[in-house]
């Protein structure tokens, strides 16, 4: 049974459901309508077109609007750069005009890689959400923990393990066709 997400609340920190994007921001809003369903969501379309099923939404904390989403895009444009959260993060702060989003919650269904983690504490993300761990690629919880390092200058909040048994069976069953 995967985890639920935590109650919205004062005590809790998950904003309030999400709200669907703005048109020409990301595709129809999903059955879940909860961030982190909208970025298992964007992990499985990500999938369907042979990507490594990784989503991302950037979420504004306040509002729980979503100003953007997407799913691993590395095959389609050549551009190993090109990571779920990366291209959530850029748009979000292209659809406000600013390069922090300092206001604003980030949930994938991947710990991120070493790579990402170093994006978000430059976009100085207020708290990162996160679904299955990432023993060998990741860079929060393991690898380089990189928002532990001194060279750090920015530490979000974050939340791992959020709803990882339907993140992590994703990215194993993808993995296993592929064998």
């Amino acid at each position: 049974m995967p985890s639920p997400e935590p109650p919205a609340g004062p005590a809790s920190p998950v904003p309030p459901a999400a709200q669907p994007p703005a048109a020409g921001a990301a595709d129809a809003r999903p059955a879940d309508a909860t961030p982190m369903g909208r970025a298992l969501a964007e992990a499985r379309a990500a999938a369907a077109r042979g990507e490594v099923p990784v989503g991302a939404v950037v979420v504004e904390a306040e509002t729980g609007s979503i100003l953007a989403a997407a799913g691993n895009e590395v095959e389609a444009r050549a551009d190993p750069t090109a990571h779920a959260e990366m291209l959530a993060l850029r748009a979000a702060a292209a659809r406000r005009g600013e390069p922090r989003l300092p206001d604003c919650d980030l949930y994938v269904t991947l710990e991120p890689c070493p790579m990402c983690a170093q994006a978000i504490s430059f976009f100085r993300v207020r708290r990162l959400y996160f679904g299955a761990y990432d023993p060998k690629g990741g860079g929060v919880e393991h690898g380089p923990r990189l928002f532990d390092q001194p060279s750090c200058h920015h530490r979000p909040e974050v939340v791992g393990g959020l709803r990882e048994a339907e993140a992590a069976a994703l990215l194993r069953d993808f993995f296993a066709a592929r064998r």
